[in-house]
């Protein structure tokens, strides 16, 4: 079964307020099993734009990483990270489990 991930790309505005959200969202990334695949860091730009943030996030599926997202846990905490962020760009997709080139 494919996993889920969350792919988000946020510009921060108000970092204080967003590490507030940093830390509501824990509750709910704990109950629905979320791991960091990126947490920001050193990104490279080739082409068009890129946000300050890029975050990927699994889920054991994507019905789970749709439920975080729809739960009331991640609900309050998005509150904060719309008061922090200026731009917040975020899509669940569902992963890729077929065969690869090679």
């Amino acid at each position: 079964m494919p996993k889920g991930y969350w792919i988000v790309h946020i510009d921060v505005r108000d970092p204080e307020v967003y590490q507030q959200y940093v830390k509501a969202n824990a509750a709910a990334f704990e109950k629905y099993g979320a791991r960091f695949l990126v947490r920001g860091g050193k990104h490279l730009v080739t082409r068009g734009k890129a946000p300050e943030r890029n975050v990927v996030i699994e889920f054991r599926d994507y019905e789970t990483a749709v439920a975080c997202h729809d739960s009331e846990e991640y609900r309050e905490a998005a509150k904060l990270r719309d008061a922090a962020a200026s731009d917040t760009d975020l899509v669940i997709v569902e992963g890729y489990d077929g065969p690869q080139p090679g």
